[in-house]
């Protein structure tokens, strides 16, 4: 027997039936009776599973992953699953490609799992500026931040990428180097990437130089893609004296197709990452990079987003710093 039976019986509705049997107070005293009669004639057991599932989506919190290829997202995540566990909530995963609509996708989850909150690794500011007003759950905003968005139930935290940039060009041009490639995804899509080229400018702008727009090669964050756009790129018969790549995992992948092409690193060319992912520090040679506090990210985010789901906190913004970590995959030039 159904609580759909115990209704059709009873005369009441189900929504009804299902309030009477939780014992809510908008229930008459009437209602309750002729329900319990009904459920006491028939036997009926209510489904524990179901009440158990109905517990488990009021204590879930998603996190929706705009890439399915990055590995700095992939470590964080492991992270922010022990986090919000030992917190007494359950995460649940969601991934869209770096080009998809983080906040659109978020709207229908919003709607389907009914979760408490949710945390964005990665995102994009136009498209939070377009539709997160209809969002009205806490949200963190991790690995970004943007001085455009200024929403009450969205935080932020993330590493001054416009910073970062411009420091690790200026390391490149410090150690001697003038033809520098950087590769990182489209600046449309990717609000990392936007804002680390933007730094990436203010450090040419600085020493009294320009980007030409080739110079800046369009490639998501995974391994294979990287290659491939570097690869292109040296069988045009060009070759750069340095590399900046705006994550670890687009740096060896490009650092793959400069082997493949015969060149070294960094007796021939110098690259430099982003992201300061643990595999970087056991890549051959070691990878010099722009290292991100992921613990200290995936902490903050946690702690933001259950302090306005438990405590009514308002929202926060916290910028953290890059820090250049020096490897093996640059060379001083003459």
């Amino acid at each position: 027997m159904t609580i759909k039976d115990i209704a059709r019986e009873s005369g009441y509705a189900i929504s009804t039936v299902s309030r009477a049997l939780n014992d809510h107070p908008d229930v008459s005293e009437e209602a309750k009776a002729r329900i319990r009669q009904v459920v006491e004639a028939r036997g009926f057991v209510p489904n524990a599973n179901a009440r158990k599932l109905k517990q488990t989506e009021a204590k879930t919190i998603v996190f929706l992953v705009k890439s399915t290829t990055n590995m700095f997202f992939a470590g964080m995540l492991v992270q922010l699953q022990q986090l919000v566990s030992r917190a007494g909530y359950d995460g649940v995963v969601q991934y869209l490609d770096e080009d998809g609509d983080e906040v659109v996708l978020a709207q229908r989850l919003s709607r389907e799992l009914k979760p408490r909150g949710i945390i964005f690794l990665g995102g994009s500011a136009e498209h939070f500026r377009k539709g997160f007003s209809s969002i009205r759950l806490p949200c963190v905003l991790a690995t970004v931040v943007s001085e455009e968005l200024a929403f009450d139930n969205l935080s932020m935290v993330g590493v001054d990428d416009r910073k970062g940039g411009a420091a690790a060009i200026d390391h490149l041009l410090a150690n001697g180097h003038k033809d520098i490639l950087i590769l990182g995804a489209d600046p449309a899509y990717s609000n990392p990437s936007y804002k680390r080229l933007q730094g990436c400018n203010d450090s040419f702008t600085a020493h009294g130089m320009e980007l030409a727009p080739r110079r800046y090669l369009k490639t998501s964050f995974s391994f294979e893609a990287a290659y491939q756009a570097m690869d292109a790129w040296l069988k045009e018969g060009q070759r750069p004296q340095a590399v900046f790549a705006m994550s670890d995992t687009t740096a060896i992948g490009a650092i793959r197709a400069l082997n493949d092409h015969g060149l070294r690193v960094p007796e021939d060319v110098s690259v430099i990452g982003f992201d300061g992912m643990e595999l970087s520090n056991f890549y051959t040679p070691r990878l010099c990079t722009m290292r991100q506090p992921s613990e200290r990210i995936a902490q903050a985010s946690v702690e933001l987003l259950l302090g306005c789901i438990e405590k009514k906190q308002p929202a926060r913004t916290l910028m953290l710093e890059a820090e250049l970590v020096f490897g093996e995959s640059v060379a001083e030039r003459k």
